[in-house]
């Protein structure tokens, strides 16, 4: 039973809520610890929404009474169990390879807090909902009710369909057809998923209802809707740690979206937090002064919709702008021009991408 709630508000009308458990992450490689740290969805999460999204996100997360950290958005505290633990085991530096359906790290759920309830939940409406379980913590009940009081649901497919090996929590998958969460799909807007997450749903089905955006580290991501689909450039990057990429990702992604940025350029900024993130261990030190230019930059897009500053109505718009390239462009001199707390490593590794977006569309392109 949890109880030490922190106080929590809808904002009737706008905001998002963002449900997701924190936890702690241990880090391996050959068998020796080589960091600890802040885990969990969230963390990453409100690392991007909250210096960019116009209104503010309300977090509803589980600990347990030995969480270590502090956090801007307090947690409800369990008294029944422990705060969820993650061990990451990467492979040596010379091997090459890894394990797991990370590719390469194995990945292990050692504990796991308990699950969030609808009861938890904070009465009212909100703007987005955004969906992000890492342990198995969000139930189709849960989701469900998520789905009736946020006009936009945005859902991390990681959360429906990992499962844990009962002898060493070695983290796996399942189909999604599986999970019994697939009844819910036509009332999700978006749906992520990551690479190797992918083949687990039937892209060309769930597009029929619901958006599906695929991340695919290096290579971008890809977004499929019902008439067509779109392939967004990445920002490449040197991988350190894959933690938590998908995560920055969905913030940027929901942050442009919430400034009214069509769906593929909201793609693009998810796509630009991503690759700063796998430049570092654990949660991401970006630089304030690139998450200001950024937001003075949604603002500014924000304020050029075609259905004025910052529509009352989401509406999305699945085809690339006109100025994508001139945004993906901004993004570029953004990243070499502020070091994002990894002294030059940004500049040396967020290069320019002579690739731009390629639309791949059943209907003819609209501006």
């Amino acid at each position: 039973m949890a109880d030490h709630r922190p106080p929590t508000a809808a904002l009737d009308g706008g905001g998002c809520l963002v449900v997701g458990n924190y936890c702690h992450d241990v880090l391996f490689r050959d068998g020796v610890i080589v960091g600890e740290g802040l885990g969990g969805a969230a963390s990453f999460l409100s690392n991007v929404l909250d210096p960019l999204s116009p209104n503010p996100s309300s977090y509803i997360s589980k600990v347990g009474p030995d969480f270590l950290y502090s956090v801007s958005h307090a947690p409800v505290t369990s008294t029944s169990s422990r705060t969820t633990l993650f061990h990451a085991h990467f492979p040596s530096l010379d091997s090459g390879c890894g394990g797991g359906y990370h590719g390469d790290r194995l990945l292990r759920r050692v504990r796991a807090c308990e699950p969030i309830l609808p009861s938890d939940l904070p009465a009212g409406n909100f703007e987005f909902g955004l969906a992000a379980g890492i342990a198995g913590e969000i139930l189709p009940e849960t989701l469900a009710f998520m789905i009736d009081t946020c006009r936009v649901m945005f859902v991390d497919m990681q959360g429906l369909i990992r499962v844990f090996d009962p002898d060493d929590g070695a983290v796996g998958l399942l189909p999604l057809r599986s999970s019994g969460f697939s009844e819910l799909l036509p009332r999700i807007g978006f749906l992520k998923a990551s690479a190797d997450e992918a083949p687990f749903v039937d892209v060309e089905e769930v597009r029929r209802v619901c958006c599906v955006v695929v991340t695919e580290g290096k290579d971008g991501c890809k977004v499929y809707w019902k008439d067509g689909e779109v392939e967004v450039a990445p920002f490449p990057a040197i991988q350190i740690d894959p933690t938590g990429a998908g995560d920055s990702f969905l913030g940027g992604f929901v942050a442009g979206l919430s400034w009214g940025l069509t769906v593929p350029d909201a793609a693009l900024l998810g796509n630009f937090f991503g690759a700063l993130t796998v430049c570092q261990i654990g949660i991401p030190k970006f630089n304030p002064s690139l998450l200001k230019v950024v937001r003075e930059e949604l603002e500014r897009r924000g304020s050029r919709h075609p259905e004025g500053p910052r529509p009352t109505k989401f509406s999305p718009r699945y085809h690339k702008s006109v100025s994508h390239d001139e945004f993906q462009e901004f993004l570029f001199r953004a990243a070499e021009s502020h070091d994002c707390g990894n002294g030059n490593r940004t500049r040396k590794n967020v290069l320019r991408s002579l690739s731009g977006s390629v639309e791949l569309d059943r209907r003819s392109e609209v501006p």
